[in-house]
């Protein structure tokens, strides 16, 4: 579901009732006429659905977390606000940035539309950006050649699958991060599909190495053994990109993530 275009269309009904009653009913009726309600439900609803609008285009627009590909940072159920401006203001739903306010970085969680198919929103962490050379063999990054520092720390709990996983914090750009590994879990990817700049990556029995073309990103989740990302189904154009995840503001299962993420 396009709630983006669905909150459009309300906006365009309700403004053309609400325009229609300035410019001719209004001057039709008697001062002490009351209002139809074909009239006065619009024109109520009018302000309310425009404040939304603008609010979720240019502001924060709030995503709930489906999968577990970003455990530990996040986790599903979780609800997040996401800063629509971070990366440039964008036309609604076109998504054709107009003013460019900033650019992605290594480390940003940021939410994008699917490559494959742009009605999904994923969520992943910008490991590479145009022109990296990303090498992720034998569960080891490295970033133009360099190995992204990581240390490890006391085991992940997984509630969910009732399951320890090894855990990690790995720096990016000075992003400290928690990342998952599964000690049982192959270090190549298992299988990809056609993408588009395919020749950019090449695989073998240790990994990936891939080089980021111009004006997209390659993306990882934290949950490394356990998420399909740049990986599987290549790389994101900055067309697809929504905005930085920066924010958890419930989950109904764990009240207490209440603003853990930045």
């Amino acid at each position: 579901m396009n709630f983006a275009l669905i909150l459009f269309v309300l906006l365009v009904i309700t403004g053309v009732f609400a325009l229609a009653d300035a410019v001719y009913f209004a001057k039709q009726r008697r001062k002490d006429d009351k209002e139809p309600w074909w009239i006065e439900y619009p024109k109520s609803f009018f302000p309310v659905i425009l404040i939304v609008f603008l609010l979720r285009s240019f502001l924060v627009e709030p995503f709930k977390i489906p999968s577990g590909s970003m455990v530990p940072t996040l986790v599903v159920g979780d609800f997040i606000l996401v800063n629509k401006f971070a990366y440039g203001i964008r036309i609604p739903l076109i998504n054709k940035k107009v003013v460019n306010v900033g650019e992605p970085k290594r480390g940003d969680v940021m939410v994008f539309r699917f490559p494959e198919d742009p009605s999904l929103d994923y969520i992943k962490r910008v490991i590479g950006v145009p022109g990296d050379k990303i090498v992720y063999e034998n569960k080891k990054l490295l970033i133009n050649g360099v190995a992204q520092p990581r240390r490890q720390i006391s085991d992940y709990l997984n509630r969910e699958r009732i399951h320890y996983s090894a855990q990690f914090i790995e720096t990016l750009n000075g992003v400290e991060h928690a990342i998952l590994l599964e000690g049982d879990a192959p270090a190549a990817v298992p299988f990809t599909r056609p993408f588009p700049f395919r020749e950019n990556c090449n695989y073998n029995s240790e990994g990936v190495a891939c080089t980021v073309p111009p004006g997209h990103y390659f993306m990882m989740g934290d949950n490394r053994d356990n998420s399909a990302d740049s990986r599987v189904w290549g790389f994101v154009p900055d067309e697809n990109i929504v905005g930085k995840a920066f924010f958890i503001w419930f989950n109904f299962s764990e009240p207490r993530r209440f603003g853990t993420f930045q």
